[in-house]
């Protein structure tokens, strides 16, 4: 391959990242229902046009940060699960992932953002439904490790909920003073290690 292509490859994924950064900036502030591309394009430092070259739509840039996200989180499921043995304590295992999670909410706004999704059918709601999705799926293989006996069905149900009473009580921790929020995610780990169990 000529070497202006592929520095102009080089140059195109480059201004596609900076285009997710500006998009998840804005979904940090703003919300994705809110968001536009003609902000995205001011945030990027561009104009309408020139994103319009990378992403045609905000849902595909919704869905690249979706695969980028998804993308991203694998790097933190595989050490996560190399870790993992069946003599790993449950107590173990949830605290390292929750503590994670935790970190990664405050971190990352714009994922959380998405995560929670919508209730309306729409694209976003797709959007939250796979990544949902995804991250059940490493909890169950997480789930599967520690219990090699356990079957996929059973680990992949056990995924699920575990994923969202994560999700349902994130909230409540990163809104709450920090002393209240250190006993929420007390009780959420007491609640996932009874429940997984």
């Amino acid at each position: 391959m000529p070497e202006r292509t592929v520095r102009r490859q080089a140059r195109g994924l480059k201004r596609m990242a900076e285009i997710l950064d500006a998009a998840e900036s804005v979904i940090a502030e703003v919300g994705y229902p809110d968001m536009t591309t003609n902000h995205v394009a001011t945030r990027a430092g561009m104009s309408p046009g020139s994103l319009y070259q990378f992403f045609r739509n905000k849902e595909e840039i919704l869905d690249g940060l979706v695969a980028r996200y998804t993308s991203d989180r694998q790097e933190f499921w595989a050490a996560r699960l190399a870790a993992v043995t069946p003599e790993m304590p449950l107590e173990v295992l949830v605290e390292q992932v929750v503590d994670e999670s935790v970190t990664f909410k405050t971190a990352s706004p714009a994922y959380w953002s998405l995560l929670y999704g919508s209730a309306t059918g729409d694209q976003l709601a797709s959007a939250s439904q796979r990544l949902h999705a995804d991250i059940a799926r490493q909890v169950a293989a997480l789930l599967r490790r520690r219990s090699p006996g356990l079957p996929q069905e059973r680990a992949e149900l056990m995924g699920t909920m575990a994923v969202a009473m994560v999700k349902a009580v994130l909230p409540l921790v990163t809104t709450a003073p920090p002393e209240r929020g250190a006993e929420l995610v007390a009780e959420l780990k007491l609640a996932l290690v009874r429940y997984l169990e």
